[in-house]
């Protein structure tokens, strides 16, 4: 029987053991997407309790505390920091199984160096231990990204937001870059008028123009994404039902544009075809700055509509979407690369039982000049763990090229998710060993040891058009 979460965790062989200690352990992390707060960074916060950073947030966690029992106000409420630190160590027990169990004793090993269990029992020493850590000024922002070797990360930012966080950590930054990505979602809903409006007004303000048609809107638009390149984003993100390409005119656009400022309520084909022309430009203009544009589709999201009303979105009531994926898919990447204006595209799907289709349409529209132009990526959101990343892998490795794939991203608000980069390296290095054990792979070491750093960090470093800050 081996030791629960050792060095040689997840390697079940002696070359997983190899292929991980000597090739992959020791590289630096591009985390190319997550939700890190950008103000948090630039300040160098030092957090005051392990419950601020750990919990605070975590939507992760809250949805295991509330399938265990535990009360809301002990999870987003009004308890105090050490309470609802207790309630998760509560809960931590009955987690086995699920990816939180070995995240959280991970995060406790790797940045406390706490090997214990967490429990109620011990939950009063663990949270005393880990504040006294936490105090010392190289448990800071900086000093935790530092401690995993992050080399990039790139945040999730709406078109509005001013960037300043970016550019004073741009005037002083540490020894890893922070750069923006430009996550226009807000600017492509008008299915909720009053709220476009108020987003249109406020683009309005910030872009310094004034919006009183279709044109106006994209040229303020274009000038944020402009502002964005120019503080260093080469990567923008898309959160998507599914890849809205519908036929449309620029005069049906123009309309519809006009419809909604005068406040009245569109139909569901004018909302998808506004959708559809709002995704192509943004598309375009990526293409045009050799950005790389992500897409996240599938989720169900704000699904529990009373807990929406009480706590806002992001608080933990989206789930897996059954949405139908292949034709917009098919329809919006053929658009693009007909115009030759497909740029580096990744595609990332949150129902696993799509994960053939993705993996193959990425094939599609590969086009020889650039190495993993289209990529399948990594297993998102409730697949970000041991049997959902191996699916991943082993669809992406059937059916395109796992070589050249631009590995892991956290897609984490915590400053202490880092050890799920090493999580995914000491799977993928058991997959690998797995096949060279049972001959399926030759036991060529120096190479597959070469495709494993690739796949870890290389790759990603040859993809991202990232320019060093300082």
């Amino acid at each position: 029987m081996k030791p629960f979460l050792d060095e040689n965790f997840l390697l079940q062989s002696r070359v997983a053991e190899e292929l991980y200690h000597d090739y992959a352990k020791d590289l630096p992390i591009i985390d190319y997407h997550n939700h890190l707060p950008p103000n948090e960074v630039a300040a160098n916060k030092q957090f005051s309790n392990i419950t601020e950073i750990w919990l605070h947030g975590d939507h992760y966690k809250w949805r295991a505390m509330r399938a265990n029992g535990v009360d809301e106000k002990f999870i987003t409420g009004a308890a105090s920091d050490q309470e609802k630190f207790q309630k998760w160590a509560e809960t931590v027990p009955y987690t086995l199984r699920n990816p939180l169990y070995h995240w959280t004793h991970l995060e406790l090993q790797r940045y406390f160096g706490i090997n214990d269990l967490l429990s109620a029992d011990n939950a009063d020493a663990v949270f005393e231990k880990a504040n006294q850590d936490l105090a010392n000024p190289n448990m800071s922002v900086h000093g935790l990204l530092e401690q995993m070797k992050v080399e990039t990360i790139c945040t999730t930012d709406d078109p509005i937001d001013s960037l300043e966080f970016h550019q004073a950590y741009a005037k002083n930054p540490g020894k890893f870059d922070m750069y923006p990505a430009f996550r226009p979602d807000k600017a492509m809903s008008p299915e909720n008028g009053e709220a476009f409006n108020q987003y249109v007004n406020r683009l309005g303000e910030v872009a310094n123009s004034d919006i009183n048609n279709l044109q106006d809107y994209l040229d303020a638009l274009k000038s944020r994404h402009d502002f964005f390149a120019q503080n260093g984003c080469c990567v923008s993100d898309h959160g998507l039902s599914h890849l809205y390409a519908e036929d449309f005119t620029e005069t049906e656009i123009s309309n519809i544009f006009t419809k909604v400022r005068q406040g009245n309520d569109l139909t569901l084909e004018e909302i998808n075809k506004f959708k559809s022309a709002l995704l192509l430009h943004f598309a375009e203009w990526d293409h045009e700055k050799n950005w790389v544009q992500q897409f996240h589709v599938g989720a169900f999201r704000n699904t529990n509509s009373g807990s929406l009303k009480k706590l806002g979105p992001d608080t933990g009531f989206d789930s897996i979407g059954d949405y139908s994926q292949g034709l917009g898919l098919v329809k919006f990447l053929d658009r693009l690369a007909a115009k030759e204006k497909l740029g580096k595209t990744i595609l990332y799907n949150l129902n696993a039982s799509d994960n053939d289709l993705f993996a193959a349409m990425c094939g599609n529209f590969n086009d020889g000049t650039i190495a993993g132009k289209i990529q399948y990526g990594s297993a998102w959101w409730y697949h970000d763990q041991k049997d959902g990343m191996t699916k991943q892998i082993n669809s992406l490795s059937n059916i395109g090229l796992i070589s050249r794939f631009v590995g892991m991203l956290t897609d984490s608000r915590s400053f202490l998710s880092f050890p799920r980069h090493e999580y995914f390296r000491r799977l993928l290095c058991n997959i690998f060993a797995e096949d060279i054990v049972n001959g399926e792979l030759p036991h060529d070491m120096k190479w597959i040891g070469k495709i494993v750093q690739d796949i870890c960090y290389y790759n990603a470093k040859a993809y991202f058009p990232f320019k060093k800050q300082g």
